[in-house]
């Protein structure tokens, strides 16, 4: 009896394996996460996050069109959704591209093909998450070398574009200077419909945050504090964050 027993552990053991084998090898990855919606900036145009992920064919098309480098694929580690288009705002935002090229380049619908200009894209909203660490609040000026994280990103991207080159010269222009950062370095095209810096209590001045965001997450790019001041909630709406704060 206890050999019997022993011969069907292993059966088990092996024959969940062996499952679990086909399953990978079929695309489907399990993972230490649990199988839920990812909270992932997603590219511009991405669908519910449920319909995004059923969609993805993760075939890179949006990463190698991006001017920016700014879009990534998850890797394994990063729970669920593994291969699908993301971007870390804390590396390199979305600069919002007037033709939107990760759509057009996204060959399943994951990403809408109705996002056609920078107005379209609905990624999240901006929330100046610290107020406390904010310089423009503060009165204090763009330290030196505040922008050698941009600098650093630029350097290591292999085919660095004219688009990369124009931020990084745009960006520099800001050294030594009252920090307007996030407002001065809003891509879309009527960027004061989505922040301005207005006068704060303290003396300074602060970012205040428009409908007309669109969640790209250049404000949190640029922001010069080490865990930037004002961040991106994504596929949160205007409405849903702000409207019992008005």
């Amino acid at each position: 009896m206890q050999k019997v027993q022993t011969d069907r552990r292993e059966f088990i053991k092996y024959s969940t394996l062996g499952i679990l084998g086909l399953v990978v090898s079929g695309g489907v990855v399990f993972s230490q996460f649990p199988l839920h919606s990812e909270n992932r900036l997603r590219p511009p145009g991405a669908r519910s996050e449920e319909l995004f992920l059923a969609l993805c064919i993760k075939c890179g098309q949006c990463v190698q069109v991006c001017p920016y480098h700014s879009i990534k694929l998850a890797d394994f580690d990063k729970g669920y959704g593994v291969g699908t288009p993301y971007i870390d705002a804390n590396e390199r935002a979305c600069y919002a591209c007037k033709a939107v090229p990760c759509v057009l380049a996204c060959p399943s619908g994951a990403l809408d093909h109705h996002t056609e200009k920078p107005e379209d894209i609905h990624m999240g909203i901006a929330v100046l998450e610290f107020p406390d660490t904010c310089l423009g609040i503060s009165k204090t000026n763009i330290p030196i070398g505040y922008n050698n994280k941009m600098r650093e990103f630029t350097n290591s991207v292999r085919n660095v574009t004219e688009s990369e080159i124009k931020l990084l010269e745009k960006f520099d222009s800001f050294e030594g200077k009252q920090c307007t950062l996030c407002a001065d370095m809003c891509p879309i095209p009527n960027s004061t419909s989505a922040i301005s810096m207005v006068p704060d209590a303290k003396g300074g001045k602060r970012p205040e945050i428009y409908d007309g965001c669109i969640g790209c997450g250049a404000c949190q790019d640029v922001c010069p504090t080490t865990i930037p001041s004002i961040v991106i909630k994504p596929r949160v709406t205007y409405e849903q964050y702000y409207a019992n704060k008005n």
